[in-house]
């Protein structure tokens, strides 16, 4: 008989032996106490893999002992869906149901989930490595709750390793020393099946002849390598790959940008996320220095969910090329970030009354919009006034950056506001 591996071995079965996610089931946090009063609301997961999002569902299902339902959305249709609601309509609204990669679904598929969640015939636990906000139907979307996980720290990561080694010494009968573990965390990423399956595989290989195993960096690092796709290509390929893909845009380098894509291709990986995070990086790398860019991500995922696969790869790698080739600027990220600074440090200043509305006659009366003056009653639609807080007068938050464009936008700025913010 085969036996499982080690990460579906260890995989708990209670909120005590469950690691990770404090903010979520820590003592006193809103998802345990939920539990905990055995009334959880239907909810959608949203973490990278290998945090605990399918353990966390069991382990719901076990401590309220319900009716547990499992589809996964690479394998099931409409026509699955509505088996599984029509069995769990027998329990009574108590069932569960589990639905991995639900970011998968379609629109359809998610559409015939929707009434069996309103009328609460299911509790339904979607999970999901992307952004519920663009994978799942507002409608749905409206009935769950979503709670983040988040990848597990250091201090997770070798609690496990060491249940993980007690494991396989007992199996095994071997004694395995742990002299060094940066690898095999640095390996993790912070996905508890990665590490198990690394140790798993590193042991295997190790054992051999061996009455003692010594887990040292330069060794692992040796035996994952040679085996990486063995034991995780769907985390090696989202994760390194993408992040592989993105410094090539960002590098302007559309040589290794398609090569990336093409990686990302031929391992499966869905198009529209690929085309998401060219959306992203449009605005927060190349921003103002080419507008268009955004204008043609947004096009092209908008074109991929059209057209479909394979045609779509085409429209992926038309969109990786201009992005690679387009000039560079992160000056408005840069700025949204030293906004988002300066107001956790300010507070929330006043707005200043000539800034104000005043759609009423007492607004009027003690000064809101007293003294604004209108942009486009002044000689080339501009009159100097203040339009910040009191408090930050003065406060240069956006730096154009250096291209054409951005270098144009800083000549207007100079133009226009002198040396107030020092263009």
């Amino acid at each position: 008989m085969l036996q499982a591996p080690l990460a579906e071995q260890l995989r708990p079965q209670s909120l005590a032996d469950y690691i990770g996610q404090e903010h979520l089931v820590g003592e006193g946090a809103i998802l345990r106490r939920s539990i905990e009063s055995g009334n959880v609301p239907s909810m959608i997961l949203w973490g990278p893999p290998g945090v605990g999002k399918t353990t966390l569902a069991h382990i719901i299902s076990h401590t309220l002992k319900r009716e547990f339902y499992t589809l996964s959305a690479v394998s099931s249709g409409v026509k699955e869906v509505r088996q599984v609601i029509n069995s769990a309509g027998m329990f009574g609204g108590s069932a569960i149901l589990f639905i991995d990669e639900i970011h998968r679904f379609s629109k359809s598929q998610q559409d015939s989930l929707l009434n069996a969640v309103e009328k609460g015939i299911i509790t339904l636990i979607g999970a999901t490595t992307e952004n519920p906000s663009f994978e799942v139907i507002s409608p749905l979307l409206s009935r769950c709750q979503v709670y983040i996980l988040k990848p597990l720290e250091a201090k997770h990561l070798r609690k496990l390793l060491k249940t993980g080694v007690a494991m396989l010494e007992k199996q095994l009968v071997i004694r395995i020393s742990v002299e060094e573990d940066e690898a095999l965390l640095q390996i993790s990423g912070g996905d508890a099946r990665k590490l198990l399956n690394a140790l798993e595989l590193y042991v295997y290989q190790e054992k051999v002849g061996k009455k003692e195993v010594l887990i040292q960096n330069k060794a692992v690092k040796a035996v994952i390598q040679e085996n990486i796709v063995l034991y995780d290509k769907q985390g090696e390929m989202h994760y390194d790959i993408i992040s592989a893909f993105i410094k090539s845009l960002r590098g302007s380098d559309p040589n290794a940008a398609v090569y990336w894509l093409a990686r990302m291709v031929e391992a499966g990986e869905d198009p529209k996320f690929i085309a998401r995070r060219m959306l992203i990086l449009a605005s927060e790398d190349i921003g103002n220095a080419n507008p268009n860019a955004l204008l043609l991500a947004n096009t092209c995922f908008d074109a991929v969910s059209k057209v479909g696969w394979p045609e779509g790869r085409i429209i992926l790698s038309q969109t990786a090329v201009y992005l690679a080739n387009s000039p560079k600027s992160n000056s408005t990220y840069a700025a949204i970030n030293e906004a988002q600074a300066l107001v956790q440090q300010t507070g929330y200043l006043p707005v200043p009354l000539h800034l104000r509305n005043a759609p009423t006659k007492l607004m009027k009366d003690i000064g809101y919009g007293k003294e604004y003056k209108y942009a486009h009653s002044h000689e080339g639609n501009f009159v100097e006034q203040e339009f910040l807080p009191e408090k930050i007068a003065g406060t240069k938050i956006y730096e154009p950056g250096d291209n054409p464009r951005e270098n144009e936008d800083r000549k207007r700025l100079r133009q226009h506001w002198k040396n107030k913010y020092d263009y």
